[in-house]
Formats: C-alpha cells, sequence, structure tokens
C-alpha cells in the first residue's frame, strides 16, 4: 500500500468485499479488482485465506456456476516451519500447487492503491475424521466434527500459528472468523430435528464439554462435571416429552439456575476462554505488524436465512457463542459485526446495541447489497449513512463471488449517494 493511497483514505469509510480464491483464480485478479475499484467504487478486498465447507452458486463465474467444496481448507501455501511439532497441520486446497493466486491479488492490489485484509476462518474447519479429540463435544460426550474447540490447547496452537502464516502476506489487517464457540446449527450437511426441541435444548446441545472445557472450569473453581450432568438430564427430558420443551427465546439469567447455579459460571468460564484465544490472535498480528479483527456472528444466527432479525438486538445473543463483546473489544484492535437486515430500523437497533457494547472500539460492518436485504440502492445508501453516523470505520460487502455483477452498480450508487450527503 502506498503511503498517498493510505492518505487518501484517511478520514473516509473505508469499503471493500469479501471474495473467494475462486473468483480471483477463474474471472482473473485484474478483472476482479478493476469490477471491485472501478464499477463498485470500492478501496478494498477482503479475500478468503481459509475457509469451510460449502456449497454455492456463482451467478457470474466462467468456469463454474454451483461448487462443492467439500471440506475445509487453506487457500494458501503456508510456511510448514511455523506448524512444527504441532497436531494440527494445514490442510492445504489442491488448487494452491498451480497458481499463489492470493500473493498475485495483495500484489495488484498494492499496485492499484486497494486495502487487503485477509479473511480467515479459524474453527469452522470442516476436517472430520481428522483430529477427533480436537473438535467440541456435547453433553453426551459426542463430537461435532466441524468445529475445533477453543478451549483445545492443539487448537490454540495452531490458531497461533496461523496468524503469522498469514501475516507473512501484504495484507493490511487478518479478519478473523469463527474464533469461538459455535451452536448446535452451524450449516453441517443434513442438519434434521424432527421432534420439537425448543431454543433452550438447541443451545444446551451446542455447549461443548470437551476434556479441555471442563479442565478450565475446573482450574476455574467451576464443577464442569455437575454442569455436564445437569444439562444432560435437561435435555434426555426434552427427548422424552414433549412437555419438558421451554419455549421462547434462550435467556442466560433463564439458563443460570441449572447445576445449582454452576451453569451461570461455566458460561463466564466459555467467555474467558474465546476472550483470551481472541488476544492471543490479536498479539501474534500485532507483532507481525497487522490488525487483528474480531469477526463477530450474532447478526448472521439472527437474519442470514431471511433478512428479517426479530427479537432482541444481535449484540443480546453473542454470549450463546461464548463471546464477551466488551472482553474482545479489549484485547483486539477492531470487531466487525454481520448488518444482515432489510430494515434500516432494525440495522439501526443492532448498531446501537453493538456500539453500546463496544464502548469506542473500532467498529466494522457488512452488509448484503442484494435480496434478502437490500431491495435498491436507496435502500443501501441509508444503510451506509447510518454505519457512518454511528462511527463505522468500514463497511464491507458480502459476497462478490454470490452476488449479480449488478449489485456492484447499487454499491457505487450508495456510495456516491452517501458522499453526496457529507459534502
Amino acid at each position: 500500500m502506498t503511503s498517498s493511497a493510505t492518505s487518501e483514505r484517511a478520514g473516509r469509510l473505508e469499503t471493500a468485499a469479501f471474495a473467494f480464491p475462486s473468483d480471483l483464480a477463474d474471472e482473473g485478479v485484474d478483472a476482479v479488482l478493476r469490477n471491485l475499484q472501478e464499477r463498485a467504487g470500492l478501496d478494498g478486498i477482503q479475500p478468503a485465506f481459509v475457509y469451510h465447507a460449502a456449497r454455492d452458486v456463482f451467478p457470474h463465474n466462467p468456469r463454474r456456476k454451483i461448487h462443492l467444496l467439500d471440506r475445509g481448507g487453506h487457500f494458501f501455501p503456508p510456511d510448514r516451519t511455523l506448524y512444527r511439532d504441532l497436531r494440527i497441520q494445514p490442510r492445504v486446497d489442491p488448487s494452491v500447487t498451480e497458481h499463489d493466486v492470493l500473493r498475485e491479488t495483495c500484489e495488484q492490489a498494492a499496485e492499484r492503491g486497494l486495502a487487503v485484509n485477509a479473511w480467515t476462518v479459524f474453527l469452522h474447519a470442516d476436517r472430520p475424521d481428522e483430529l477427533p479429540d480436537c473438535v467440541v463435544r456435547n453433553a453426551f460426550g459426542e463430537p461435532y466434527a466441524n468445529d475445533f474447540c477453543p478451549a483445545n490447547p492443539d487448537v490454540r496452537a495452531y490458531t497461533r500459528a496461523l496468524v503469522a502464516d498469514v501475516a507473512r502476506y501484504d495484507v493490511d489487517g487478518i479478519v478473523g472468523e469463527s474464533l469461538h464457540y459455535h451452536g448446535l446449527e452451524h450449516g453441517y450437511h443434513h442438519e434434521r430435528y424432527f421432534i420439537e426441541l425448543g431454543a433452550t435444548a438447541r443451545y444446551l446441545l451446542g455447549i461443548c464439554f470437551c476434556e479441555h472445557c471442563l479442565a478450565r472450569a475446573e482450574r476455574a473453581g467451576v464443577a464442569g462435571s455437575i454442569v455436564r450432568e445437569a444439562v444432560e438430564g435437561e435435555l434426555l427430558r426434552v427427548f422424552e416429552s414433549s412437555t419438558a420443551v421451554r419455549h421462547g427465546q434462550v435467556e442466560r439469567e433463564e439458563l443460570g439456575p441449572l447445576a445449582d447455579g454452576e451453569l451461570a459460571a461455566y458460561l463466564d468460564v466459555r467467555d474467558e476462554t474465546v476472550t483470551s484465544l481472541a488476544g492471543e490472535a490479536s498479539e501474534v498480528a500485532d507483532a507481525h505488524g497487522k490488525r487483528f479483527v474480531f469477526l463477530e456472528l450474532a447478526g448472521a444466527v439472527k437474519g442470514y436465512a431471511d433478512g428479517k432479525p426479530t427479537g432482541e438486538p444481535a449484540a443480546e445473543i453473542a454470549w450463546r457463542l461464548g463471546v464477551d463483546l466488551a472482553g474482545v473489544a479489549a484485547v483486539c484492535p477492531e470487531v466487525e459485526v454481520l448488518g444482515y437486515a432489510a430494515d434500516v430500523e432494525r440495522l439501526s437497533h443492532d448498531l446501537k446495541a453493538y456500539r453500546a457494547r463496544l464502548g469506542d472500539a473500532r467498529l466494522s460492518v457488512a452488509l448484503r447489497p442484494s435480496p434478502p436485504d437490500c431491495d435498491s440502492p436507496d435502500n443501501l445508501a441509508t444503510k451506509i449513512q447510518l454505519a457512518r453516523a454511528m462511527g463505522v470505520a468500514r463497511v464491507d460487502f458480502y459476497h462478490y463471488g454470490f452476488l449479480r455483477l449488478e449489485a456492484l452498480d447499487w454499491i457505487r450508487s450508495a456510495l456516491e449517494a452517501d458522499r453526496d450527503a457529507v459534502t
């Protein structure tokens, strides 16, 4: 990044778009960057360096329209010395052997004066059967093979190594996704629940009771084994009878009395586990001169499916993922949230709640510039103006490969309307 380009962006609302390495490889790095910079009017890109399994539709990709990524992988050649003696090793996607498209992207972006943030998925690994002792385990001791556990020492060592590995690239920052616990329902294939569970039971099924979570609890003076038994008993009652189903939203205060109050303390340990891991990741990034951005996913829990989140603001459910927003803001220089909402007032409701929890921390927000969240450039422009008014530092757009190219015109129109509004 040239100093002139950096100074040119100073004081402006920063903008970028998420993208996949396959977008860059299939369309060509120059074509994608030109589209983002010249057609959309953006000043940055956030390409995925590590990503999880998915099956996606790519409307304008010249090589693939529907593509299955059957397991998670690294999309850059790793420095193997950083992982020496570690249990968890990088699983490199086969495409990397052909071409390091992310290095080319960083080089061409620098020539264009575009910022690059390395979008990196950490714990949602989707590497089934590889490391069964490193994954989340429910109250019955059953593994969730798609998610590494943030309490596991091997996972934490891998996280630190991965941050250092990505930091070798010429990027402004590292956007860390899935650096926390996940719930029961987190996109694993063919998820099926043919009995009514209720929100509380679904939440309890997502709590990890692996040996490392239990050990951290014990060190904090919390009887983790008693909590596990109480959660198991609660779930068995739900499995046995519909009369045990708890209706309505799950509330932390409602769960507190379970296990004679020990569950509340167990949840506090989960929060500390995530905060400390985020702090470790941020320290490694800072040592390499990179800004670490903690990507918080509660907005997706609320509005991912239809863009119509209801109930309490997204910030109020971050605890379900083990995320203490104030704690994370204290150890990371930036927090990014997901503004997946069609209604502008709802987005305002969510951003105000995040700002209240995060204080003066640097805040960025991801928007979807298309249905189900946006039905016009005017809707998008209003959201961008709201973000600016709320002190948001950067607006990121999700996601280049998933959008029709006409969405880039919506973005430019919305950004121009925003700039006109502040001049």
